[in-house]
This record gives structure tokens, sequence and C-alpha cells, in this order.
């Protein structure tokens, strides 16, 4: 992007007086670039802030001088060895699929070639143990040349450019000495084959290309997950309005051409679209969604709605204080985006250790040169002798000691239901020791059940089922889910705000509120006992019954809760829902740390207190509230039922109504971080052994590369042990109060009419 691109349509002006712009950020490969980018903009005083998110890569500068030439950033950026352009959504996800897309071919070439040149290598080798001749050595060295030259050459060019990036910005990272070493090996084995040697190390520099670049494959598919892009928010807002006009008239039209005063027309079933104050209708609002209240919450005039709720009932006139921009959904995306730039910039484990490995290898290997040079060897000896040494400590195994751990441990946890999303994700899960949980969709089912479905006769609840299908009540879904292979009945019909109903073989059915179904009685029996349930009723004929509707915590949730405890772990739950429900279910997971009524920015300052005290929590949860924590926690999963932003704010995603995805991934994450550990560790020692006698001289090449290869094995055999499976939780204690609590009597039992 050219610095004389005009961003001034691009600028946002904040109501404190801030200017912000969001660029997009190319090459970004560790998160030891968010350092090396923050620190150079540093540069230009007149910059508040620079956050980058590594996730999608984008790039947030604020400033205050209203006279500040935006294209100053973008060419500091050039001068740090980054592209940058617009922030676009769309066009990000099309640079990241052109970009795997690249890497994927890279790959595909470098192991096409690696495996070429080693067929030709093991006849070098066996022949110079035999009777190869000197010609035909040469040839399958020019052959195994002519092969690796354009293959480092085209599948090289990810390390290759991010290293010229890197010693331009004088800073060093991890391709700086994987570039070196691959240049050095070619170029000598190049030099030797000219000069008829024997041996010639083409292969070990394609083979090390081949599993740097699955690594970084790996990660980018990982990245590419978790990218949270602003569609992620449409299927809550809505993409239409209908707007009220002047004369009466309603018209329907885009959300953004929706402004503050305009008046819109929200029918039942249809999702809030603006934040708004009720004008007249009277209705039921869910939530949950949005909120983490299980409750329906009624509204009438003068009561304020939010966009990303559901309407469930009577028809409402709405006047708009926000639609396109600064909704709550707006300030819940905000919250997500600070938490995640704040999360972003923790260092994975292979980045720690290349930031202390890489000046040592060049170090190293500059000082064999210069040493054997000293001594009075030749130049050609002492370059041999360093290019040895770089090549045996060529960080292949470091390289490997992570993404190959990754690897097993990601199909582990595919196979427990657990989906990554972040390439740290492992070593974050790993370092928890405690883990908050949200309630609603979390620890409860995502979906309220039919908790009295026993006492219900089996034909009526089956025709109860059946009507649900012809409804469009968000509540009806949890009837109609148990209709499995069921059809509508013909000729249904639903009357908005009360209910369905159909003719069965000449006799009237209904399903909806109690006075709709004339069972006005048997409700008011439910609600003396249960007002804490939702209630449905249905009629048909002179059969009438009410169905009390309860989310239910999940199927092994008290069992999944007692084994992490036994494991060690703090147990919190972090509830936006109202005080009681909340109570309930802690005492029933019998968790004495609960907190309820919680807004998203008070389930971050929650979280940020466990930090100041030390602790790593894994913030588990599905709304569209538990995004931002989920996104300021120290790691983070959510079902896969979840809201699209709290998906894309996790760090995993488990699957499946149990929670025992969620203790998997705890443990299989603790024994990968271990091997990840032992990994280095071999790395290290192998380093340590091999270096010194390289430096003495004692290992030709030949040697060092069939170390190097050794290492990397060994590395890639220890990995394999992180796919051990996890352990089944333990069963639940006896003692361990059910919930929602079961009454003996219907007078103990919660319900709520849905009028």
């Amino acid at each position: 992007m050219s610095p004389a691109f005009d961003y001034s349509a691009l600028i946002e002006t904040r109501p404190d007086g801030a200017r912000r712009l969001d660029l997009a950020v190319e090459g970004i490969t560790c998160a030891a670039c968010i350092g090396d980018i923050e620190r150079g903009l540093r540069g230009l005083p007149e910059l508040v802030s620079a956050r980058l998110n590594y996730t999608n890569r984008r790039l947030a500068v604020e400033w205050r001088e209203p006279g500040f030439d935006a294209s100053r950033v973008v060419a500091r950026l050039g001068e740090l060895g980054y592209r940058a352009h617009p922030f676009e959504p769309s066009r990000q996800e099309e640079i990241e699929a052109a970009e795997m897309r690249f890497l994927l071919r890279c790959l595909a070439v470098a192991g096409f070639a690696a495996m070429n040149i080693m067929l030709l290598s093991v006849s070098v080798w066996s022949g110079n143990v035999s009777d190869i001749t000197d010609e035909t050595r040469d040839l399958f060295h020019w052959l195994s040349a002519l092969i690796a030259l354009p293959t480092a050459a085209y599948a090289g060019q990810p390390f290759f450019r991010n290293a010229l990036r890197a010693i331009r910005a004088r800073s060093m990272t991890m391709d700086v000495p994987i570039s070196l070493g691959v240049s050095l090996a070619l170029g000598m084995s190049l030099y030797e084959t000219i000069h008829h040697a024997h041996h010639a190390y083409f292969d070990s520099a394609v083979m090390l290309l081949f599993f740097l670049l699955l690594g970084r494959v790996l990660d980018q598919a990982m990245r590419r997950r978790t990218r949270a892009v602003a569609g992620n928010l449409l299927a809550l807002r809505g993409e239409t309005a209908a707007i009220i006009g002047p004369d009466g008239e309603i018209r329907e039209a885009p959300v953004k051409a929706v402004k503050p005063g305009d008046r819109v027309m929200l029918l039942p079933g249809d999702r809030v679209c603006v934040d708004g104050v009720v004008e007249d209708g009277r209705s039921l609002v869910d939530a949950s969604l949005v909120t983490g209240e299980t409750a329906r919450e009624p509204v009438g005039p003068g009561a304020m709605v939010y966009a990303g709720t559901v309407n469930l009932e009577g028809a409402l006139v709405v006047r708009v204080r926000a639609a396109a921009e600064g909704t709550l959904l707006d300030e819940v995306n905000r919250l997500v985006e600070t938490a995640a730039n704040a999360r972003s910039r923790y260092l994975r484990l292979a980045d720690r250790a290349a930031r202390v490995y890489s000046p040592i290898v060049h170090v190293t290997a500059l000082a064999t040169a210069l040493g054997w040079l000293a001594l009075g060897a030749g130049v050609h000896d002492a370059l041999i002798t360093a290019i040895a040494v770089l090549i045996i400590t060529c960080p292949c195994a470091l390289a490997l000691a992570v993404p190959a751990t990754q690897v097993v441990a990601s199909g582990a946890l595919f196979k427990a239901g657990v989906l990554l999303q972040s390439g740290d994700a492992i070593e974050r899960l790993a370092a928890v020791d405690v883990i908050a949980f949200d309630k609603t969709g979390t620890l409860t089912s995502p979906e309220p059940r039919v908790a009295n479905a026993h006492e219900i006769a089996p034909d009526l609840l089956a025709c109860a089922r059946r009507l649900a299908l012809s409804s469009r009540h968000p509540l009806a879904a949890a009837l109609a889910a148990g209709a499995l292979g069921s059809t509508p009945y013909p000729g249904a019909r639903e009357d908005a705000g009360h209910g369905v109903s159909a003719s069965i073989d000449g006799v009237e059915a209904r399903l909806g509120s109690a006075v709709f179904c004339g069972a006005e009685a048997l409700a008011a029996e439910a609600l003396a006992g249960d007002p804490e349930a939702t209630l449905i009723a249905v009629q048909q004929g002179e059969q009438r019954a009410v169905m009390l509707l309860h989310q239910t915590l999940r199927p092994d949730a008290v069992a999944v809760v007692e084994a992490l405890r036994r494991r060690g772990y703090a147990i919190a739950i972090l509830s936006g829902d109202r005080e009681r429900p909340v109570a309930e279910a802690a005492r029933a997971l019998g968790v004495e740390d609960w907190r309820a009524g919680l807004k998203p920015a008070q389930k971050i300052a929650a979280l940020e207190a466990m930090a100041a005290e030390g602790r790593r929590v894994l913030m588990v949860g599905d709304g569209l509230n538990d995004a931002p924590a989920l996104a300021a926690a120290h790691a983070s999963l959510s079902p896969v039922t979840a809201a699209h932003l709290a998906q894309a704010s996790a760090d995993a995603l488990f699957l499946g109504e149990r929670l025992k995805p969620v203790a998997d991934a705890l443990e299989l994450a603790r024994k990968a971080n271990v091997v990840m550990r032992q990994n280095l560790g071999i790395a290290v020692v192998y380093n340590l052994v091999a270096v010194p006698l390289a430096i003495m001289g004692h290992v030709t090449p030949l040697i060092a590369a069939a170390a190097m290869s050794g290492s990397s094995i060994i590395v890639t055999l220890n990995a394999l042990r992180a796919r051990i499976r996890a352990t089944e939780p333990a069963a639940a204690s006896p003692v361990t109060q059910p919930w929602p609590p079961r009454a003996a009597s219907a007078a103990q039992r919660p319900a709520r009419v849905i009028p």
C-alpha cells in the first residue's frame, strides 16, 4: 500500500476525541513480531497506543493530534519490514486463504523433492562403502543439486523473506538461523559437488524445510480458525429492520440504514436488530444469549431492548437509540478485541526458546571459524567446520519440538471431542489452575428440557412435540427436539402470541399459553410452587397438561466438576444469570465460589482479580456476554453450540452434550506440555553433546546431518506419547444433589406461564 493513500475516510473518531485506524499487517509469523511492531511504532510520539492482535493480524493505532498523517504509520511499518493496508475482514480472509494455499504448495514441493533426493542419497551412502565410481557419485550429487536448489528457492520463501525482514529490522527470529543453515548447507554441498567430494548435504537442507513447513502450515490452519470477523455478529444483529415511516407505512431496510430516532417494528420470533426503547406493545424477551439471564424478561413501554435478544411474544414498536454502531453488541465486540490484544502478547514456548537459541547458534559458528583460522587452518577447513556446527545446531529438533507434539495432541483432542483454534492453546491449557464456568448453556444444557415429561401421557406429549414443529416460538424448539422423525401436522396454524393449533382426526389440538389451551387451573397449581420454570400447555380434545421447561445441568456436570476438583483445580462460576438459579447450580455441583448477575466487564474484572493473585484461569462459556471473558482469560473453551463471537474468542471448542471434553482437554494438554518440554530438553542435550565435538573438528558435515536427523526422529517419536487417551472422570458423589431440585410434591415444583 503506497504511503500516499488517503486514509482519512477510514479513521474513526471516538467520543473522547481520540482517532483510531485499523490496519491489516502482512508478514507476521510469531508472537515475537508483536513486540517488534509495537516497539517500532513508539518512534512516532503522536501515537497514544498501538495494539496488534496476533490472531487476525489487526493493528489498531490511536492518536489525538488532529493533523497527524496516518500514512506515517504505514511508512514506519515498511521500515520495519512489514506491509500494511486498511483492515477489511473480507479482504483479510482472502489474504490468509492465499497464504495458506502458498504454504501448502511449498510443503508439497519440499516433500516431493525430499523423497527423491533421499533416494539418490541412499545410493551414494551405500556406494561409498562399496564400489560406486566417482563419475556415478558426481552424477547423483548433480541430480540432487538440480532438485534441491530450485526446491529451496521456492519452498524456502516463507523463511527467507521473514529472515530478511528480521535482519532489516535488527531483530532475531527462528527464521534467521534456519535460513542461514539451509543456505550454507546448500552452498557448501554445491561447492563439494563441483570439487568431486564424497559427501553432499542437499537431503538434509530439503528435509529440514519440509518439517518446518509442516509446522508452519499447522500454525496457520489453527490461526485461521480463530479469526473473528464482523460477519460473526451479523447473525445476532440481523441484516434488515422493519422501519415505520412518518405516514405509518412499514418498509424493510438494511440495519445500516437505520438511524437513532427511527421507529422499528419487531414481530414475535424476530431477533432484535437495534438498541432502543419500547414505545408500544408488550412482550417477553429472551436475552440469555446476550446477558446469560435464563428468565424471559417482560418488556413494555419505556423498557430497553438490545440487539441480539429475541422477541418472544407480542409485536413491539421500538424507538432506536443505536443501530449499526454503538449497540451493546458493539460494546461486547470492543471488550473482546481489547482482551484479545492483551492476551496475544503471550510468547509461546518455541518463541521463548528461539530468542535465546538463535544468537547462541550464530556466535558459536562464527567463533568456531575464527578459532580454526587462528590455529592455522585453511579457509576451506575452517568454513567446513563452522558449517558443520551450523548444521548440527540447525534448529530442526528445536523447531519440531512443539509442532510435532501439537500435531499428535491435536489428534488426541479431536478424538476426545475438542477442536483447537489457537496454536498456543495447549500451552495455555496446561498452565491453568482455576476453572471458571459460565452457567447458562455451559454447565446447563444449551436448550431447556421438559422436566416433567414422565408425568404426561405419552400420546399427549407426542402430540405436543409434533405441534411444536409448526411454531416459530424459540421455546418450541425444546419440544420439537424430541420429535425426531416426525412431520408437522397438516394444516397446523400459528396464532402469534398465543400458540399453535391443528385438527387431528377431527379433534382439535392446541399448544401454547395456558389460556389458549384452557389449562389455567393446572398452570396456577404449577405456578404456586415452581416460579423458576417455564410453562407451556397442551390440549387434545378433553386432555390437558402443562409442561415444565428447565435448563438442566449437563448429564456429567457433577462428575466432571468433582474430578477436576480432585486434580487440584479451583472451581468458580461466573454467570450473568440471576442469583437463585446460579446458587442452585453451585449447590448441586458443590462450588463455593460463585457470582451471579455479572455483566461482561464485571466478568473481565473478576478474571483480572484472579490473575493479580497469580492464578491462571480457564474460562468456559458460550454466550455473547462470555466472549470478552473468553478472550481475557489465560485460556478458554466454548461449546460448539455457542454464539459465533464466543466461538471466535475461545482457544478451543468442545463437542457434544457432556462436559467430559473439558476435563480431557486439560489432562491431555498437561501431558502434551510435558512432552514439549522434554523435546526441548532433548534438543538442548543433543547440542551440549554434539556441538563441542563439531567445534573440535571431530564431526564431518555428513555426520552432523545424520545427527541432526537423528535428533529430529527422537523428538518426533517422543511426541507420539502425547496421544495417550485421557482418563474417565470418576462417578459423582452419592451425596451430590441434583439440579434443578425436584420436589416430592407439586406444591414444591417451580413454574411460570408463557402468556
